[in-house]
Protein backbone atom coordinates (compact mmCIF):
# COMPACT_ATOMS: atom_id res chain seq x y z
CA UNK A 1 0.00 0.00 0.00
CA UNK A 2 2.83 2.72 0.84
CA UNK A 3 4.34 1.44 -2.06
CA UNK A 4 1.35 2.29 -4.49
CA UNK A 5 0.98 5.49 -2.31
CA UNK A 6 4.84 6.89 -3.21
CA UNK A 7 4.70 5.96 -6.35
CA UNK A 8 1.37 8.02 -7.00
CA UNK A 9 2.81 10.74 -5.12
CA UNK A 10 6.01 10.63 -7.72
CA UNK A 11 4.04 10.60 -10.63
CA UNK A 12 1.70 13.18 -9.07
CA UNK A 13 4.87 15.35 -8.24
CA UNK A 14 6.47 15.19 -11.52
CA UNK A 15 3.25 15.91 -13.43
CA UNK A 16 2.67 18.74 -11.57
CA UNK A 17 6.61 20.31 -11.64
CA UNK A 18 6.29 19.58 -15.48
CA UNK A 19 2.80 21.82 -16.08
CA UNK A 20 3.46 24.93 -13.50
CA UNK A 21 6.61 24.65 -12.65
CA UNK A 22 6.35 25.27 -9.15
CA UNK A 23 8.84 21.98 -8.41
CA UNK A 24 9.39 23.31 -4.69
CA UNK A 25 5.85 23.51 -3.47
CA UNK A 26 5.17 20.17 -4.94
CA UNK A 27 7.59 18.86 -3.60
CA UNK A 28 7.17 20.10 -0.63
CA UNK A 29 3.19 18.68 -0.73
CA UNK A 30 4.52 15.18 -1.20
CA UNK A 31 6.74 15.27 2.00
CA UNK A 32 3.72 16.47 3.68
CA UNK A 33 1.82 13.53 2.85
CA UNK A 34 4.19 11.11 2.93
CA UNK A 35 4.68 12.05 6.51
CA UNK A 36 0.90 12.01 7.05
CA UNK A 37 1.09 8.91 5.65
CA UNK A 38 3.75 7.50 7.73
CA UNK A 39 1.87 9.05 10.50
CA UNK A 40 -1.30 6.90 9.84
CA UNK A 41 0.27 3.92 8.70
CA UNK A 42 2.14 4.35 12.81
CA UNK A 43 -1.54 4.69 14.54
CA UNK A 44 -2.92 2.00 12.46
CA UNK A 45 0.01 -0.03 13.64
CA UNK A 46 -0.68 0.91 17.50
CA UNK A 47 -4.55 0.16 16.85
CA UNK A 48 -3.63 -3.30 15.87
CA UNK A 49 -1.11 -3.94 18.66
CA UNK A 50 -3.45 -2.44 21.18
CA UNK A 51 -6.48 -5.03 19.64
CA UNK A 52 -3.60 -7.88 19.95
CA UNK A 53 -2.86 -7.60 23.84
CA UNK A 54 -7.13 -6.49 24.39
CA UNK A 55 -7.65 -9.98 22.36
CA UNK A 56 -4.63 -11.80 24.79
CA UNK A 57 -6.18 -10.56 28.03
CA UNK A 58 -9.67 -11.49 26.86
CA UNK A 59 -8.39 -15.38 26.16
CA UNK A 60 -6.99 -14.90 29.41
CA UNK A 61 -10.03 -13.87 31.20
CA UNK A 62 -11.93 -16.70 29.68
CA UNK A 63 -9.36 -19.41 30.57
CA UNK A 64 -8.91 -18.32 34.42
CA UNK A 65 -13.37 -18.03 34.27
CA UNK A 66 -12.86 -21.72 32.96
CA UNK A 67 -10.84 -22.74 35.60
CA UNK A 68 -13.04 -21.23 38.28
CA UNK A 69 -16.22 -23.04 37.16
CA UNK A 70 -13.97 -26.38 36.83
CA UNK A 71 -13.23 -25.49 40.57
CA UNK A 72 -16.65 -25.17 41.50
CA UNK A 73 -17.76 -28.22 39.55
CA UNK A 74 -15.14 -30.22 41.67
CA UNK A 75 -16.42 -28.58 44.21
CA UNK A 76 -19.85 -30.02 44.52
CA UNK A 77 -18.84 -33.28 43.79
CA UNK A 78 -16.60 -33.15 47.03
CA UNK A 79 -19.77 -31.99 48.89
CA UNK A 80 -21.98 -35.03 47.59
CA UNK A 81 -19.36 -37.67 47.86
CA UNK A 82 -19.01 -36.54 51.35
CA UNK A 83 -22.71 -36.34 51.94
CA UNK A 84 -22.80 -39.87 50.27
CA UNK A 85 -19.98 -40.99 52.60
CA UNK A 86 -21.78 -39.77 55.59
CA UNK A 87 -25.36 -41.10 54.79
CA UNK A 88 -23.36 -44.74 53.93
CA UNK A 89 -21.61 -44.40 57.55
CA UNK A 90 -25.12 -43.41 59.28
CA UNK A 91 -26.80 -46.64 58.32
Amino acid sequence: MKKIALTIAAVATLGLAACNGASDEVANDTNTAVTDMDATTDAALTDVNGAATDAAAMNAADAALDNAAAAAENTVEAVENAADAVEANAQ
